[in-house]
């Protein structure tokens, strides 16, 4: 049995664990949750741990990966700012459009009571309220103590500063620090895959003291979020028809038929790698120089993943949502900026592995508890299918894009 099918059968039986005991004995299922869920808390706190040293490493590493790519020619370097430019378009998409969408949606009434009781690192700070307490707080006087307080958006900055002043030291001291923080993220990895081992009984009693609380309310909560995942994967795939019309210059019908290909073995296989041959084939077909899309197509499977922005923002908008809490502009925009930042550095990496690592700096940006991260990890695998299909989308979208312009200029 695969991984993600043991947590999805951990999250069943604990659901309907929790609700046959709801039903049948409400007063002994409420006793029952709160003797379960530290069990849950305990496996959710063994993920969070890894956090700060995994995102320091991936955002350092990530930082002078895209460097060297951007420092091998012209063309990759216009490579990079369209991966960025579209991935902030993303995390945009996903912020105005995610809360509207929600709150289409009728909220349980128990579902915030039972949210309430799920993990909260007690160290963790919320979001500042004010653009300027944003401003401020984004810098950090002192990154050791923002490490230790769970600080995520300063300590990603001190991050991104930490990633630059590393590109502009001595060749070899560069190699050794860039080795090193990538051995630190490996470390973390595996611990991070050692705890994923036990994630079906975590998964269970999580959704189990959950579901014994809120009942039915907190299953149709999970299928909410997949649901607004599924859609904003979408919207942002039918997107990079309009990307490519309008900055590549591709006309939308020929651009869809030389992708289909290509989406089909990505909807099959769920992995942008294996799609690779089928995009360089569609570049073909598009009448794309081959010195740009045999550069910028293996680039953009390596850096670019455009639905990782949007499935971070949904995640920290349906904890919101869920909880009742309201977003304001300045904690949509921190967090969306951030989940650019953090989609850069974690490319490559299974992720299950990283979910937490990921999702987690993002709604502490924002300001929302991120304890239900554990129970969105064990559904977050049903869109995947969508969600390859939208980021070789966009990885053929970024080449037409970058071939527009690929004829005037050498490599």
């Amino acid at each position: 049995m695969s991984a993600t099918a043991r947590v999805l059968a951990g999250l069943a039986l604990g659901a309907l664990a929790g609700l046959l005991l709801a039903a049948l004995a409400p007063a002994f299922a409420a006793r029952a949750a709160d003797a379960v869920q530290p069990f849950g808390r305990l496996w959710l706190d063994a993920l969070q741990m890894t956090v700060v040293p995994l995102v320091l490493a991936l955002v350092v590493v990530g930082v002078n990966t895209a460097a060297d790519a951007a420092a091998s020619g012209r063309i990759a370097r216009r490579a990079i700012v369209v991966f960025i430019a579209l991935l902030a378009f993303g995390a945009l998409l996903a912020a105005l459009a995610a809360p509207l969408l929600f709150a289409l949606f009728p909220r349980h009434a128990a579902l915030a009571d039972a949210l309430a009781h799920a993990a909260v690192p007690a160290g963790v700070r919320t979001a500042p309220v004010g653009w300027a307490d944003a401003l401020l707080a984004a810098v950090p006087a002192n990154p050791v103590l923002a490490a230790s307080q769970g600080a995520m958006l300063p300590l990603v900055v001190f991050a991104l500063f930490l990633g630059f002043a590393i590109t502009r030291i001595e060749p070899a001291r560069r190699r050794l620090l860039v080795e090193f923080f990538q051995a630190v993220a490996d470390a973390m990895t595996a611990i991070v895959r050692w705890v994923l081992f036990v994630a079906p009984l975590g998964v269970f009693a999580l959704i189990f003291a959950l579901c014994a609380r809120a009942g039915l309310g907190m299953l149709g909560a999970l299928g909410v979020y997949v649901l607004v995942e599924c859609i904003l994967y979408l919207a942002a795939t039918l997107a990079m028809l309009a990307v490519a019309a309008l900055w590549g210059g591709m006309p939308p019908r020929r651009f869809a038929a030389a992708a289909a290909p290509a989406q089909a073995v990505a909807a099959s296989t769920q992995s942008s790698l294996a799609s690779l041959p089928a995009m360089l084939e569609g570049a073909d077909r598009l009448g794309q120089p081959r010195q740009a899309s045999a550069l910028v197509l293996p680039m953009a499977v390596s850096l670019f993943r455009l639905t990782s922005p949007v499935q971070y923002v949904v995640s920290a908008c349906f904890i919101a949502w869920a909880l009742g809490l309201h977003l304001g502009p300045a904690q949509l925009l921190a967090g969306a900026g951030l989940a650019v930042v953090i989609s850069l550095g974690s490319i490559g990496l299974p992720g299950q592995v990283t979910f937490i690592a990921t999702n987690l700096p993002v709604a502490q940006a924002m300001g929302v508890p991120v304890g239900p991260l554990g129970l969105m990890l064990a559904v977050d695998a049903l869109p995947d299918v969508l969600a390859t299909l939208g980021n070789v989308t966009a990885d053929m979208a970024a080449a037409t894009v970058v071939a527009r312009r690929a004829m005037d200029e050498p490599t």
